[in-house]
């Protein structure tokens, strides 16, 4: 019961087993935390810093939660309030906190290849939580975890991956798994939100939602990233929602059952309305509680415990 990794900076690095393991171990965890106690000992020699270059909510706090059900000694970081604001750098900050004797670094970042870099400077193990428009391997695993919960397996499932394909890490990190585990991905989003060539990655590529939904087992909707874009892309919100908005009538349209899928922050009325969100074809909140377990699965796999997982 071991990874093939030191680091977790990308699911392109893992092996299809891998991924199995980091699941399997998440069933064990997802059942603990429906223990009165949710806390557990496994980790408590070990010490965890979230160096966090980038805003986050959900991401930052459900490893905060994991490492202390973990029960981990954890130190959490935000640039803004740290000396990066007088301009020290990247391997001087960590450096800086190595030397508190951290065994693990979670690290978010705008800059892609950020962990990469860091990898390669430290001893400490790295989990990527999120480089630049690269991967976001965390959200890949509790989405693939998801799926897996709600329909039984991921081969031979079709998922589809909608909007803003060409700013999100979450898409790359989805078709990296997804592909690796025989599941069918297709992406859906205006041509100018759709990378040039992205069918060498083993997906289908369509311009049209209704064809795409109908289609699709998973519906995976993506938020448009509006900071990462640097010159228009579509000519308004209210525009995009009207063709690629995911409304609970065109879900009603479809001749069969769909599970729909958010990795949040919703823009509710842009790419996600609603009454679709809130609706029993959502597993949105069930992301968010998987979420948690995944991680404390790639915690406890990375710092490479040999006792027993349940204490």
């Amino acid at each position: 019961m071991s990874l093939s990794v030191k680091h977790l900076l990308g699911i392109k690095d893992l092996k299809k087993e891998d991924i199995e393991l980091i699941l399997h171990t998440a069933a064990n965890f997802k059942d603990v935390l429906q223990r009165p106690i949710k806390k557990v000992p496994t980790l408590r020699d070990t010490t965890i810093v979230n160096l966090f270059y980038e805003n986050s909510t959900r991401t930052r706090i459900s490893f905060e939660l994991a490492e202390k059900r973990l029960s981990a000694d954890t130190i959490n970081f935000a640039a803004s309030s740290s000396s990066v604001s007088k301009g020290e750098t990247l391997i001087d900050t960590v450096n800086n906190v190595l030397s508190m004797k951290v065994d693990m670094v979670v690290m978010r970042h705008s800059a892609t290849g950020a962990p990469h870099f860091l990898s390669r400077h430290i001893p400490a193990s790295i989990i990527n939580a999120g480089d630049g428009i690269n991967e976001h391997p965390t959200q890949a695993l509790l989405d693939a975890y998801s799926i897996k919960e709600r329909l039984g397996g991921l081969e031979g499932r079709k998922v589809a991956l909608i909007g803003d394909i060409m700013h999100s890490r979450v898409a790359l990190s989805n078709i990296y798994l997804l592909t690796k585990m025989g599941a069918e991905v297709e992406v859906c989003g205006p041509p100018t939100l759709i990378p040039k060539h992205i069918e060498h990655l083993g997906v289908r590529v369509s311009y049209d939602l209704k064809k795409t939904l109908q289609w699709c087992d998973v519906a995976n909707v993506l938020r448009i990233q509006l900071e990462r874009q640097h010159k228009p892309l579509f000519s308004s919100l209210r525009e995009y929602n009207l063709y690629y908005g995911v409304s609970r009538q065109l879900v009603d349209s479809l001749d069969k059952e769909i599970v729909i899928m958010h990795p949040g922050p919703i823009n509710r009325g842009v790419e996600l309305n609603s009454d679709v969100a809130d609706s029993g074809h959502s597993i949105i909140l069930d992301q968010v509680e998987n979420g948690v377990a995944v991680r404390m699965a790639v915690l406890y796999l990375l710092a490479g415990k040999k006792d027993e997982l349940v204490v």
